[in-house]
């Protein structure tokens, strides 16, 4: 599938500027090049006498699946916000981490900004090869072999997968796009069978887009090979406390079970499923629970929607920072999304909120019957995954 004729990201921004773009409220930018291909920034304006927060930017590599690398927004009485964290400071500085330093697989990708994760995001262990290179796994009397691409830091931490398999995947097709008060970025990604690690050959198209009102991104996946395959979308956006006093930062999640952990180094589920009522881990709460001191690297499921209904409506988490006026809703738009991983180190200054499919290590032998919540892929059959971003001022 393509979503419009192959363009460089060269071509596709000098017909924009030939355009005249300049002298409309919304414009775009090229950046400096990650994988070979330039980042692209997407900027608006606020509009003038704004009483409300306005997103104003987003800017995404383009040679890195569109990874999200910055989303800012205009906040009244404030001026701009990074809603995401930014690590290294800025743009260049990224660019060169991941041009120079990165690992073959990709890996440096999660650590910043918002990498998109397919066909599985979190952990997935298995017989590790002779090499430490790679692990098995199996899927309904199939073998899966991986990447064994990451480990924890402790003695005795086991060697994994994590985080899927498109990291470092340019996408085709680029499209650029802009109305009057945002605009668009897409691209495909013709996986194939990811150099022989899936069970079927398939195509992603991924859509980054900027509004007035809310920043868009979503993946729909294709199979179009000829074999049945597992697949599970998520995101890994790393989000900005602006105040810097974590401890205050108030987290609502609407999971009333999340998933029990060996530790916090390998982080693997043992497959118990826990309430999280009348602990540490329950933020169920409308205004959410401060952070304080806690540590999370959590899997929170048996979501309830925004409507209460659970089944229907956004999967709505927010973090809300009182110290700087400030907070974010994460909207899960589609209903395939089944779990929220949370990661929030004390002595980091963001929250990480995955919407995603499944459970982690989905094919492991803890979990028993249960189902895991990876999505089966049909041959021509798709799926789609949608997350919206909304800020506000508490």
């Amino acid at each position: 599938m393509k979503l419009a004729s192959t363009l460089t990201a060269a071509t596709v921004l000098a017909g924009i500027f030939a355009a005249g773009i300049s002298t409309m409220t919304s414009q775009a930018q090229a950046g400096p090049e990650v994988n070979g291909m330039k980042a692209v920034t997407i900027t608006r304006k606020p509009t003038p006498g704004a009483t409300k927060p306005e997103f104003t930017s987003i800017t995404v590599l383009p040679g890195r699946a569109l990874l999200v690398q910055q989303i800012t927004a205009y906040f009244p009485g404030k001026g701009e916000v990074n809603v995401l964290a930014e690590p290294l400071g800025n743009l260049e500085d990224s660019a060169k981490m991941l041009n120079e330093k990165d690992t073959p697989n990709g890996d440096l990708a999660y650590r910043l900004g918002a990498a998109f994760l397919f066909p599985y995001p979190n952990r997935i262990r298995g017989k590790l090869s002779a090499d430490g290179k790679t692990l098995t796994t199996e899927w309904k009397g199939h073998t899966i072999t991986l990447p064994a691409n990451n480990i924890g830091t402790q003695p005795g931490a086991e060697r994994h997968a994590m985080h899927g398999l498109i990291l470092k995947t340019p996408v085709t097709d680029l499209k650029v796009t802009h109305t009057a008060a945002g605009g668009s970025v897409s691209g495909v990604i013709h996986g194939g069978d990811f150099n022989g690690h899936w069970l079927s050959k398939t195509d992603l198209v991924i859509t980054v887009s900027l509004s007035v009102e809310g920043v868009d991104v979503s993946i729909v996946a294709h199979n179009v090979g000829t074999e049945a395959e597992p697949v599970a979308i998520a995101w890994h956006p790393y989000f900005n406390l602006p105040s810097g006093d974590r401890k205050q930062v108030r987290l609502h999640v609407p999971g009333s079970d999340m998933a029990q952990v060996d530790n916090y180094d390998n982080v693997f589920p043992t497959g118990k499923i826990l309430p999280v009522k009348g602990t540490a881990y329950d933020f169920t709460a409308p205004d959410g629970k401060a952070l304080g001191d806690q540590f999370l690297d959590d899997n929170f499921s048996k979501l309830e929607s925004k409507n209460g209904s659970g089944k229907d409506g956004p999967i709505v988490v927010t973090i809300t920072d009182p110290a700087a006026h400030y907070g974010v809703h994460i909207e899960g738009l589609t209903p395939n999304v089944k779990t929220i991983q949370v990661y929030a180190p004390p002595a980091k200054n963001f929250i990480a909120v995955e919407h995603q499919f499944n459970f982690a290590d989905p094919f492991g032998k803890e979990w028993g019957k249960m189902d895991t919540e990876m999505v089966t892929l049909a041959p021509g059959a798709s799926t789609k995954w949608h997350v919206r971003l909304k800020v506000f001022v508490p």
